[in-house]
């Protein structure tokens, strides 16, 4: 499958009609039709739909849609940072879930970017399931994670920065008036956890006993809409602290005892081979790391 086909099949699929795709591609229209249905006996499946006034997509259109956008997006990318070799420039992809820890690289990344004006940042939040995935896939360089991290798969540098653990509650909950919580204060109240397989594994270990014995009531991605449902009921949420500012909110932080930190990792996938932004954005982090470290 060619990168020109993908990209009319992309075309296509955005504008919902040959007769508009053509005209955005600058081809005619039975040149674009020849070349999809190509593209469809080529592969050997049905990609599209086609309806009297608009063209839908079938299922496997839809999973050659979401993956031909990552693919092209790769190919932007590294274009872009071979296009930049010369000059200190290109782009940096970071992925992370909301964590205090992007604080201290973001004192870098401001520092790099006005520095070396042809370096461009992109940014993706999801959590550490999603963004390994990323990693995995080649759409992103590096990923904000915490403790513990798969050395067998990644590389990794530790930060000097670590996340603490507690919970978040209304104002008007009946644990708002407490300085820390137990697991033994937690067994009676519904639960909200993170949906990350290593962060419940954490909280299971921290709570002494599996999950499932206590009252789950739901699970989320970002902190954000989580806390919107915790303001309006009683759910508590477990979370870290400061992703949500609580002053003047209707909400309360309330840490966790014994205390429950994590420690926040930088990842890149083994024998990753970086544009000269992304080598010197590791080069200022391992040296930031050390300054602070000693």
């Amino acid at each position: 499958m060619e990168l020109r086909v993908l990209n009319y099949f992309l075309t296509v699929a955005r504008e919902k009609t040959i007769s508009k795709a053509a005209e955005v591609l600058h081809l005619s229209q039975p040149t674009l039709s020849k070349q999809l249905k190509d593209l469809e006996e080529e592969l050997g499946v049905q990609l599209f739909i086609r309806g009297n006034r608009e063209i839908s997509l079938t299922e496997d259109g839809v999973y050659l849609q979401n993956r031909g956008k990552e693919i092209l997006s790769l190919v932007d990318t590294t274009t872009s940072n071979l296009q930049k070799n010369e000059v200190i420039g290109g782009d940096i992809m970071i992925g992370g879930g909301e964590t205090q820890a992007f604080h201290f690289l973001s004192v870098i990344l401001n520092e790099l970017m006005e520095n070396y004006p042809d370096i461009n940042v992109h940014l993706y939040s999801g959590n550490a399931d999603d963004v390994k995935d990323k990693i995995d896939m080649g759409l992103l360089d590096f990923g904000l994670v915490i403790d513990p991290v798969e050395k067998q798969k990644y590389e990794y540098l530790p930060l000097p920065i670590s996340d603490r653990w507690g919970i978040l509650i209304n104002e008007n909950h009946a644990l708002a008036s407490k300085a820390f919580v137990t697991p033994k204060d937690l067994t009676d109240h519904a639960l909200l956890i993170s949906n990350q397989t290593l962060v419940n594994n954490q909280l299971s270990e921290w709570l002494g006993e599996n999950l499932s014995h206590f009252k789950i009531a739901g699970s989320y991605n970002l902190l954000y809409n989580a806390s919107l449902l915790v303001k309006e009921g009683n759910i508590v949420a477990f979370c870290i602290d400061g992703i949500i500012n609580t002053k003047d909110s209707g909400l309360v932080f309330v840490p966790l005892k014994p205390a429950l930190t994590a420690r926040i990792n930088i990842i890149w996938k083994k024998k990753q081979i970086f544009s000269n932004a992304g080598t010197l954005l590791l080069e200022k982090l391992a040296s930031h790391t050390k300054t602070k470290s000693s």
